[in-house]
């Protein structure tokens, strides 16, 4: 079993969940933050394709509203063979509540596996250390 197979079962079990009845592209994330617990969330699309909201937004908002602060490390999976990265928004989103060198494994259903690092996702990134 791998470190990070807790998180692909959870960014598996969140994929399943997907409403994604446009694109027809599930996508699932899974943190784990520091409190310990993993929180894990899909892609919710809308009619209003730019109201859609993204797995890691969703996994971000349900780490948020159980009171954790701090992303330890990530899984984010999508459909098929190709790995899927982060948008760029997202990216952002991440690099809110995870420091630079926090690994996001990129994870293929095929089981193809690659890990980066946020800042390598991206560099020079507005964090929130610009602010104080």
């Amino acid at each position: 079993m791998s470190e990070i197979s807790d998180l692909i079962e959870a960014a598996t079990l969140a994929r399943d969940n997907a409403y994604a009845p446009y694109s027809k592209f599930a996508v699932g994330a899974a943190i784990r933050a520091e409190d310990g617990r993993i929180y894990a969330g899909a892609n919710v699309e809308n009619a209003a394709f730019p109201q859609g909201q993204c797995a890691e937004a969703t996994a971000i908002g349900a780490m948020v509203s159980a009171g954790a602060r701090r992303i330890l490390e990530m899984v984010v999976l999508g459909e098929g063979a190709v790995l899927v990265t982060p948008c760029g928004g997202c990216r952002q989103r991440i690099r809110e509540f995870a420091g630079r060198d926090v690994r996001i494994h990129l994870v293929a259903a095929d089981g193809a596996q690659h890990s980066v690092t946020i800042g390598e996702l991206l560099p020079l990134a507005f964090g929130p250390e610009h602010l104080g």
